[in-house]
């Protein structure tokens, strides 16, 4: 394979090569090196993590990481319990808050969410449901283009998430979520983090589980 494949590829002034859209500014490329796509298996964390990608919809990643220290702040630094105990009073507080993204069906729907998580407990929790779905390979992606925006996996996710209660789900929403914590790895072939994870192995021109 030769340099010329890794067309979507920058080699930062250190040396290391990143995706392009996680080169443009400090705050994405720290993101990139450190966060995503290594696993999250708790239940506070994912359903941060799907908060977050709630918020995201429509909007850019960046404007939501800029935000994220206030969204914890906000929002209780995302214990389930805390806010499943969220009313009015709370949606008006959140609607008059600057440091998060004020829109009144994404906070209800955080809250929604909130208690869905609760009531999973039941049925072995958020993580077990969520994990369940990883694939039994990831893609091995040269180029940006070559990275789906969705799954069968995503797809499924998505029915099973609505038929226990969560709300503003979608295949392509919780695809992205399935990279952030590293469900699938998409990191471009090439990049300094493919297989930073230790959830995939490479095989061939494949990648497959290592648990």
């Amino acid at each position: 394979m030769t340099d010329a494949e890794f067309t979507d590829l920058i080699t930062g002034s250190d040396g290391l090569a990143r995706p392009a859209w996680a080169a443009t500014t400090d705050l994405l490329r720290d993101y990139y090196d450190t966060e995503w796509g290594m696993p999250v298996r708790t239940e506070q964390g994912l359903f941060e993590r799907l908060s977050l990608e709630t918020f995201q919809a429509g909007l850019s990643w960046e404007l939501v990481l800029r935000k994220r220290e206030g969204f914890r702040r906000a929002f209780a630094d995302f214990d389930p319990e805390k806010v499943a105990a969220f009313g009015e009073d709370d949606v008006a507080r959140l609607l008059a808050n600057p440091e998060i993204i004020r829109n009144e069906r994404k906070i209800r729907a955080v809250i929604l969410n909130a208690r869905a998580t609760l009531a999973l407990r039941e049925q072995g929790g958020l993580a077990d449901l969520i994990w369940s779905h990883q694939p039994a390979q990831t893609p091995c992606p040269r180029t940006l283009g070559e990275i789906a925006s969705r799954s069968p996996e995503s797809e499924a996710l998505t029915k099973e998430l609505k038929a226990v209660g969560f709300r503003f789900v979608g295949p392509t929403m919780l695809y992205a979520l399935m990279e952030a914590i590293g469900m699938v790895d998409t990191h471009l072939l090439g990049s300094h983090r493919r297989g930073s994870s230790g959830v995939w192995r490479q095989v061939g021109k494949t990648a497959a589980r290592t648990q």
